[in-house]
């Protein structure tokens, strides 16, 4: 197993790329947002991109935005694969998006799960969303800056952790489990002052949307 990016030898997997001091960024969910929903995705023959997924992140480099990826595993704690397979398929997601020109700045991930196994099984990890840690270290590493940054997910759970660590805005698309009516109720209910909610379709509207609220709001 690689174990480098495994900041505490199990579970927690950081894999950064750069620093951005005082930078917006762009956290995005993966399964359902950049690849479609495998439910339990541990396989690299199962990797699938999202049409579009690949250019609204090449624009976000073009942009000079970094995209964060941030993804809970708790299929690792499950046991259904392990971080081999998760690195399996991070090279697939990888090369894809680079034969379109387009890169992700780092990957965060949790694998702990109150129902995982030994040594999986932690409940309600700082770093698995809803909780904010994997956005939080993200920052620390990088040197975003989390008042102006946006997150996009297809779940309830993705906005809120984007809530809790400060950010502008949530965008919740309609892929993935976004296309349930449940998620949608649940996110719009994380609107308050300072946290903005909104929908897309999907990455590219909902990655077009984030940035221009991000150029917007550097030039305020």
């Amino acid at each position: 197993m690689i174990r480098a990016p495994l900041v505490d030898g199990i579970g927690l997997w950081c894999d950064p790329h750069g620093r951005f001091d005082g930078s917006p960024a762009l956290f995005v969910d993966r399964d359902g947002v950049i690849v479609e929903e495998a439910h339990y995705l541990g396989r690299a023959d199962d990797v699938r991109l999202i049409p579009g997924a690949a250019s609204a992140i090449a624009a976000c480099n073009d942009a000079c935005i970094p995209v964060v990826v941030v993804t809970n595993q708790s299929g690792i704690a499950r046991g259904y694969y392990d971080w081999d397979g998760f690195l399996a398929v991070q090279g697939v997601i990888t090369a894809e998006l680079a034969a379109e020109g387009a890169h992700v700045d780092a990957v965060l991930a949790c694998a702990y799960h109150r129902d995982g196994q030994a040594p999986y099984r932690v409940a309600d990890h700082p770093w698995r969303k809803p909780q904010p840690g994997m956005i939080l270290e993200a920052a620390r590493r990088m040197g975003i800056d989390l008042a102006r940054s946006w997150i996009i997910g297809d779940k309830a759970d993705d906005l809120a952790a984007g809530a809790a660590a400060g950010l502008a805005g949530g965008i919740l698309v309609m892929t993935g489990h976004g296309a349930l009516e449940a998620e949608r109720a649940a996110a719009l209910a994380l609107a308050h002052e300072g946290f903005a909610i909104e929908s897309a379709p999907a990455l590219p509207q909902a990655a077009a949307a984030a940035v221009g609220r991000m150029n917007g709001a550097v030039r305020q």
